[in-house]
């Protein structure tokens, strides 16, 4: 029996998806099972069990599970079963309330009964400490033992279950934070996160506001982690665990129990990071992909092989028009994949306003009850229940799972009703306002980024992206889409295409002087030592490592910065050259010659890893073709139905037609022509 099996999964709001993969046999095995939101757990053990059955695999055949978690964002969504641990806060004194001064920046500008979410940990749960470290790094007090010891105290009457300690200007000198932290954990019995482990940089609000949620996730994620690999031995799987962080890099369990913040927003990203593996194969520089699962829709951009990222995002906020809006949530201060996030899903349901209009979402059925067509006691219709009164759709997992058409036509009639038309019309309707949505994602990655999404190639994936993708790039004048093999387990391919990646910052606040490249080059270097030593340590293998360095820099003067890469050795001429150009494109001017300042040095380890491999399809053949009415553009059209398993290298068809698989179905209206690549890819142009 050979241990050689790479198992991803991906926990989605409808369906969990599975992709196996054995390195011997270069063989991917698929597997597709509904998602139990209340106990996202049994989902996962769920599709291992359908892959035993399946495939007749063993569970000692398992090397490494993979998996994207997704608690941490749950949490903060208000998941019924889970409950915030009892946080505390320890903090410098006279900072006691710096989560709720926070920013000037107001989440609704002229809503004068606005007020912000509630600090995640109460004031009487806000503890101060006597310390002090100035701007330079110096200790000028230390806290006393005494005064230790009343903190522990207070700390074990609190009952508290997690600690965040998060001092000022502690990113250039721990020592205070480590003294505490030393204390108490041979005082009390609590989870202690110092903010020099968690977000070790300058701006004291977000780096004690990314501590506290650190804190909070950490009791959550670890007992969810406990959880599984408990379940997984149960059924007979001893392969280690690693998990998607939100970067879009693998890290191991002891880094998303310590760290948990780093995979907070990891089930989006892993699609992304799959079209970025695509891209780099097929040769695209510019692609968007679009993840259309049963419950949202992602769009991100990749662009020279490199998805786009962001510094920081919000947890428990509200999205508007596909983003979170600022100031709505908590800020956590870490790299995360660029992704603009609506409700167009399989499962959004369709309804009427008060006005008697038609409108999709935001709600959505989920996996429970799902859509109407499921049979499972759902009522109000939904964006999958629309293509199948289209007859875009006919059924789900190959045939495996029916859906009942009637069921669905009555449905959306009542809505139809109320909105003056009748449920063909309705239909068409909601698939245009799901579009509609979906484009306006696109737009925010794109245009508000820069870009013009003419010029990208859009990379259709989940699995309702493929039915959907070609109308929507009309709608945004994108004129190639790409559909991967297994679209509607693409984030699960994902995660088979991912490296183990890790993140170590070091803040520095200093305006550059000459000199100063030798400086700066010794802090790079304790850095990946520090680095290179802790992974070592933890038993990561970095054998096939590799260390990326950047640096972040601004003007003097400036409230924000910019990463750029640094070589090794360091080139400071060449970084402020790249600084200058990355500021000249993002700001559309450079000040030459003003002095700049860098705020912190950044190491990343890359160990990589063996990458799935896509199955060919066949090199010749005669696909089998059956008919069915499907409707396109106001009329009932005679569409030719194909099984993508069953289409040739070089196979080309022209819209209508439909294309049926086991995780999703693709919809080539009329207009536009489909080929299959050498990559098993399904292109589509105009």
């Amino acid at each position: 029996m050979s241990r050689d099996l790479t198992v991803a999964v991906d926990v989605g709001g409808t369906f969990t998806d599975l992709v196996a993969y054995s390195r011997s046999a270069k063989t991917l095995y698929r597997v597709k099972v509904r998602s139990t939101p209340q106990r996202p757990e049994l989902g996962f053990i769920n599709a291992f069990r359908r892959l035993f059955e399946e495939y007749g695999i063993g569970p000692g055949e398992v090397s490494l599970t993979i998996h994207v978690n997704t608690i941490g964002t749950n949490l903060f969504r208000g998941q019924l079963g889970l409950k915030p641990p009892k946080t505390a806060l320890v903090t410098t004194l006279g900072f006691r309330d710096v989560l709720e001064i926070g920013r000037q920046n107001r989440a609704e500008l002229y809503n004068i009964f606005y007020s912000r979410p509630p600090p995640l940990v109460p004031r009487e749960m806000r503890y101060e400490v006597g310390e002090r470290v100035d701007s330079k790094g110096r200790v000028l007090k230390e806290p006393s033992q005494e005064m230790l010891s009343e903190l522990a105290d207070a700390l074990r009457r609190g009952g508290v279950e997690s600690v965040a300690i998060s001092f000022l200007n502690s990113y250039i000198n721990p020592a205070n934070e480590k003294l505490v932290k030393e204390f108490l954990a041979s005082s009390i019995n609590a989870s202690l996160h110092t903010s020099h482990e968690v977000d070790p940089e300058h701006r004291e609000y977000e780096r004690t506001s990314t501590t506290v949620v650190n804190a909070v996730l950490a009791p959550v994620v670890a007992r969810y982690i406990t959880a599984i690999r408990e379940m997984l031995k149960d059924i007979g799987v001893g392969a280690p665990v690693q998990i998607m962080s939100s970067a879009g890099g693998l890290v191991d369990i002891e880094e998303a129990v310590t760290r948990p913040v780093a995979c907070i927003e990891s089930g989006p990203a892993a699609g992304v990071i799959g079209a970025a593996e695509l891209a780099r194969s097929l040769g695209h520089r510019k692609v968007i992909s679009l993840d259309m699962g049963g419950t949202t829709a992602k769009a991100g951009v990749v662009v020279d092989g490199r998805p786009a990222y962001v510094p920081e995002l919000e947890v428990g906020g509200y999205v508007h028009m596909g983003r979170v809006v600022k100031g709505s949530g908590y800020p956590v201060r870490f790299p995360s994949v660029d992704l603009a996030e609506v409700s167009a899903g399989g499962g959004t349901i369709i309804d009427v306003d008060e006005a008697g209009s038609l409108k999709v979402g935001p709600l959505s059925a989920g996996s429970d009850p799902g859509p109407v067509c499921y049979g499972q006691g759902g009522t109000m219709p939904t964006i999958t229940d629309a293509n199948l009164v289209l007859n875009r759709l006919e059924h789900l997992l190959g045939g495996r799972m029916k859906l009942d058409r009637n069921l669905a036509a009555a449905a959306m009639e009542r809505v139809a009703e109320r909105a003056g038309m009748n449920a063909v019309e309705c239909s068409r309707d909601s698939l245009v306002l799901a579009n509609l949505q979906m484009a306006r994602a696109i737009h925010i990655v794109t245009l508000e980024r820069g870009l013009d999404p003419s010029e990208f190639v859009l990379y259709a994936f989940g699995g309702a992206g493929p039915m959907h993708a070609v109308e929507l790039a009309a709608q945004t004048g994108v004129n190639t889409v790409v559909i991967p093999p297994y679209p509607g387990l693409f984030s699960s391919l994902g995660l088979l295409m991912t490296d183990m990646r890790y993140t170590y910052v070091k803040g520095v606040v200093k305006v550059l002087e000459e000199g100063d490249e030798t400086v700066f080059e010794e802090m790079f270097r304790d850095l990946e030592s520090n680095a290179l030593s802790q992974l070592s340590g933890r038993g990561v293998d970095l054998g096939t490592s590799s260390v990326g360095r950047s640096m972040d820099i601004r003007y003097y003067g400036q409230g924000y910065e910019i990463e750029v890469e640094a070589e090794r050795p360091l080139n400071l001429r060449k970084c402020i050259a790249m600084f200058e150009e990355k500021h000249e494109a993002a700001y559309g001017y450079r000040h030459a010659g003003e002095a700049v300042e860098v705020t912190a040095l950044r190491v990343t380890v890359t160990v990589q890893r063996e990458k799935a491999a896509f199955t060919k399809p066949p090199e010749a053949g005669s696909p089998s073709i059956r008919v069915r009415k499907a409707y396109f553009d106001d009329e009932w059209l005679e569409t030719p139905v194909y099984l993508r398993d069953e289409l040739p290298t070089g196979f080309e068809l022209e819209g209508p037609a439909i294309v049926e698989e086991y995780d999703s179905t693709t919809v080539i209206p009329p207009e536009w022509r489909l080929t299959v690549d050498g990559t098993g890819c399904m292109v589509v142009r105009r």
